[in-house]
């Protein structure tokens, strides 16, 4: 069997001075201003957190990551992922589709460190993770330069343990 779910997250930018690093998908973008939130605010990975939620219907943004941020100090959104990606039991990721909504940065010099950092935190094949990137044309507050959005379709199937 197979499931399918879809997950979004988005962030407006930091202040200038608020000097908070931008992480887009786990990679490090040097050179723009972070994005706000209690976490890193990694929209990517928090968009894929979101469509495991989907598949597995346990919440982690949220309550489970509220705790895991102010109660632990764990700010970074990979462990939010992994909290997820735990949830899951006995069906197993095999592919994920990206699409990225920002003016700035442009995305296109990034998108194969956030690939390769994608398949390594989901434990999938590199050509299992799809990524695109869109300005919006200016139609939204992203399209404008004032944050970024995100949206994940994932793909997965029950292991054959459970058959």
């Amino acid at each position: 069997m197979f499931r399918v779910a879809i997950g979004q997250d988005s962030h407006r930018f930091t202040e200038p001075d608020e000097n908070k690093r931008l992480i887009l998908g786990g990679v490090v973008i040097e050179g723009y201003p972070g994005l706000k939130g209690n976490s890193d605010a990694d929209v990517v990975l928090h968009a894929i957190t979101n469509a495991i939620s989907g598949i597995s219907c346990v919440n982690i943004l949220g309550k489970r990551a509220d705790d895991l941020c102010h109660n632990k100090g764990i700010t970074d959104s990979a462990v939010y992922l992994k909290e997820a990606i735990a949830t899951l039991g006995s069906k197993e990721i095999i592919h994920v589709s990206i699409s990225i909504e920002a003016l700035i940065p442009k995305l296109s010099p990034y998108i194969e460190s956030m690939r390769k950092s994608i398949s390594a935190l989901l434990g999938i094949d590199i050509n299992s993770v799809g990524i695109t990137a869109t300005s919006g044309e200016g139609l939204t507050e992203f399209g404008k330069g004032n944050g970024i959005f995100c949206t994940a379709i994932i793909t997965a199937r029950e292991t054959d343990s459970e058959k």
